[in-house]
């Protein structure tokens, strides 16, 4: 059961990493005004999109000059992200309560 514990806490904080990443580079080559022409651009564009997607039309996009996005949603989908993160680690520490104190115990 230890390891099974283990094993999910390590995925989830390897995919909540992989996610808060895309959304950071997204946020920034937006705010940056990349090209999205590139074929680099475009794909993390595409990919992160679909990350994105729950959260569009929470919050106006702003065009800080134009060419340059600030993106407000791709921010809360990275605190929403986390937190689901946070909460998933949570629930495993939790249903796992034996393990802590034989380990606190040794």
């Amino acid at each position: 059961m230890k390891r099974a514990a283990e094993l999910v806490q390590g995925l989830t904080n390897f995919f909540i990493g992989i996610v808060e990443v895309f959304l950071g580079v997204r946020f920034l080559f937006r705010l940056l005004g990349a090209n999205s022409n590139n074929a680099f651009v475009s794909w993390l564009y595409d990919v992160s999109g679909q990350l994105l997607e729950p959260f569009r039309g929470i919050f106006p996009v702003e065009a800080v000059e134009p060419g340059y996005v600030l993106e407000f949603s791709t921010l809360f989908a990275m605190v929403a992200y986390g937190l689901l993160g946070f909460l998933i680690l949570t629930l495993v520490d939790a249903l796992l309560p034996e393990q802590k104190r034989t380990r606190k115990s040794e």
